[in-house]
């Protein structure tokens, strides 16, 4: 072992590795300077983290209401304050961009969102109506199109569905209201020849369909052979008792975005009317639901895997419980329940939520996105938070109220739950482990991500507390990478050939005969002639991953490794028979066990603000690496290799 080690724990070189070879020493250092890992101090007791509170706060529902309604209309202020022409309108507000897409779109929405749930038509000096009306011609002039013409359309309807009564259309003269009329048109991004929407995932068919048959409500679209057309078209994943939708088919890319989808395809059935599609999404909504709710995380964070994470998996809670409060036979639970995590989701968001800044943190340090969140789109992150905020909560206030609910309980009370919910069956099967037991939390998705390898999609413990992937990144998160002597590199991923749940829930059988490459485009396999079999199992609050691999030729593997990437900024190692490393601050930690039937190199790193050590929610400032050069796999024979992870609480002197 050697161990450099600074005092203050700062940004210092330090490592903590057992390793045979000795080039890797000046790898790693030239990596990056290893940061905030020491030792506990020697009074600190470990000991396994306790289960919920059993007696959570009461939250009164009038005094809730006023919170959320007081922030959004001193926020709302704020932001309108800043805006002083739309022609030409502000590259940024608050220190935040606003020139990427989906931005002015996000605003209007919010407006026409915000005087619906407070009954507003003015705010300060500023008319409501006219601002979504001169928004709408900002938008027709930037050639915006997909969530901006949605986010326009809803916006215009939120003052009424009579335009000749609607106070934004009377704001427009003739030539306006054309400008609108183009604007609006669905064809910008879907094909109705072809019903296909144009080089996008398969999402924006939801976004498609509620664009057309909201026009269509509104009297801006006559052709309702169209509207009928795109719905029926969106509606295409259920039409066949299909309860999940890929968004990338056929590759088999399930996310976040299934759930949304059905929500979209649902509200444009209600908008036209269309009962046929409403049948057929029923069954959908009713397991998407309840899946959600075995997911969602104590903070109200739903979907833990995939993109557009962040602040928008807990916008996604705000959204689902409003729309649950409006649709109850979806409920997974009773509203009083469901309460519980829209309020955690609200905290969350209020906790990321500069109120000197008027943004949220999506830039902060060690805060990863997708690169279609860029700089240019922070302001639209914020107020997409105000537009979608707004219509939550007023469906769910408008729930609480019908239903009589006056108070909830601040913490998400739900039994343990340990279950497999597969998203397809068939050759390449692929679905999610749900595991909610005592301090474990996960989901553990067998999916396809956006490219082979991405680490948002690995099949990994997605929520894990202590873990989390690199937002983006091709990245060996908990799932190892096998780099072959001709340079191709493997990895068990997208989707897998054999899923075998466990009678109780508590185990998980997966197999990999035919792999994804990096480097190659998602859903394209290849068959190496190895074989990996991965066990996970939990046994209390430990959580197992045993694989074995075998090989049907002798071969030698240029390099096998594996990374397991913690929000925890200590490394103290264990002593023992066998080495273990103690990840944790100052409330918590992961003891991480890793046994291979070959030698091992284990480096701890500290990746700063480079990619790989920015989460989708926090910070990813300490890595353990364990990697083999020139592993060998003998003919026909089974390899092992085992690694164990135990959550614990520290408790402090």
């Amino acid at each position: 072992m050697v161990n450099l080690r600074s005092s203050h724990f700062a940004l210092s070189a330090l490592a903590i590795f057992d390793w045979p070879y000795l080039d890797r020493w000046s790898r790693l250092l030239h990596f990056a300077p290893l940061a905030l890992i020491g030792l506990l101090a020697s009074s600190s007791i470990l000991v396994a983290q306790p289960g919920r509170s059993s007696a959570p706060a009461i939250i009164a529902t009038s005094s809730f209401d006023k919170e959320v309604n007081d922030f959004f209309t001193r926020e709302m202020t704020a932001h309108l304050n800043e805006i002083k022409s739309y022609d030409p309108a502000p590259d940024k507000i608050f220190g935040a961009g606003t020139t990427g897409e989906y931005t002015w779109g996000s605003f209007m929405n919010s407006v026409g969102a915000f005087a619906a749930m407070t009954d507003k038509s003015k705010l300060g000096d500023h008319d409501l109506a006219r601002e979504v009306g001169q928004v709408g011609l900002l938008e027709y002039r930037l050639q915006s199109t997909r969530f901006s013409q949605l986010y326009g359309v809803l916006a215009l309807r939120y003052f009424g569905k009579n335009l000749d009564s609607n106070p934004v259309w009377q704001s427009l003269n003739e030539e306006q209201r054309a400008q609108w009329r183009r604007f609006l048109d669905v064809s910008a991004f879907y094909d109705p020849k072809t019903q296909q929407v144009i080089k996008l995932p398969e999402n924006y068919l939801g976004v498609a369909a509620r664009i057309a048959s909201v026009s269509y409500q509104l009297g801006l679209l006559k052709d309702r052979a169209l509207v009928d057309s795109v719905i029926t078209r969106a509606a295409q994943p259920f039409l066949n008792q299909g309860i999940y939708a890929d968004d990338g088919p056929p590759t088999g890319r399930f996310d976040r975005y299934s759930n949304e989808y059905a929500r979209f395809v649902w509200e444009a059935a209600e908008s036209a009317d269309r009962k046929d599609i409403l049948d057929a999404v029923r069954p959908s909504l009713k397991e998407q639901m309840r899946l959600w709710w075995d997911l969602v995380l104590p903070d109200g964070y739903g979907y833990a895997w995939g993109r557009s994470m962040g602040v928008v998996s807990y916008m996604d809670t705000l959204e689902i419980v409003g729309f649950l409060a409006e649709h109850p036979e979806f409920r997974p639970a009773s509203l009083e329940q469901l309460s519980s995590a829209y309020y955690q989701a609200w905290e969350s968001l209020r906790r990321d939520y500069n109120d000197k800044t008027h943004v949220l943190s999506v830039f902060a340090f060690g805060r990863g996105n997708y690169s279609y969140i860029s700089r240019d789109r922070e302001w639209q992150q914020t107020i997409n938070f105000f537009g979608k905020g707004s219509l939550a909560h007023a469906r769910f206030m408008k729930g609480l109220k019908r239903e009589q609910v006056a108070t909830f309980p601040a913490e998400i009370v739900r039994p343990d739950v340990a279950r497999f919910v597969f998203f397809r069956q068939g050759p390449r099967p692929a679905g999610v482990w749900l595991v909610r037991q005592g301090p474990l939390y996960f989901s553990l998705p067998i999916t396809t991500g956006t490219k082979p390898g991405v680490a948002d999609y690995l099949p990994a413990p997605h929520g894990l507390a202590g873990f989390a992937n690199p937002v983006e990144q091709v990245y060996p998160s908990l799932v190892p990478f096998l780099q072959l002597a001709d340079g191709r590199t493997l990895v068990t991923t997208d989707g897998a050939d054999e899923i075998e749940p466990g009678a109780d829930g508590k185990s998980l059988r997966v197999v990999w005969r035919r792999w994804a490459q990096l480097g190659t485009k998602s859903g394209e396999l290849s068959d190496p002639h190895i074989a990996s079999e991965v066990i996970w199992r939990i046994d209390g609050s430990t959580l197992t991953r045993d694989e074995t691999l075998k090989s049907e030729e002798d071969i030698t593997l240029n390099r096998w490794w594996i990374a397991v990437p913690s929000t925890l900024n200590f490394d103290r190692v264990e002593a023992g028979s066998e080495r273990q490393d103690l990840l944790m601050d100052e409330n918590s930690g992961l003891l991480v066990t890793v046994k291979a039937d070959w030698p091992l190199g284990i480096s701890a790193w500290a990746p700063g603000d480079s990619a790989l050590g920015r989460g989708a929610r926090r910070a990813v400032p300490l890595h353990l690496i364990y990697e083999a050069p020139q592993l060998h796999l003998p003919a026909k024979q089974a390899v092992h290799w085992r690694m164990t992870i135990k959550p614990l609480k520290i408790l402090g002197p």
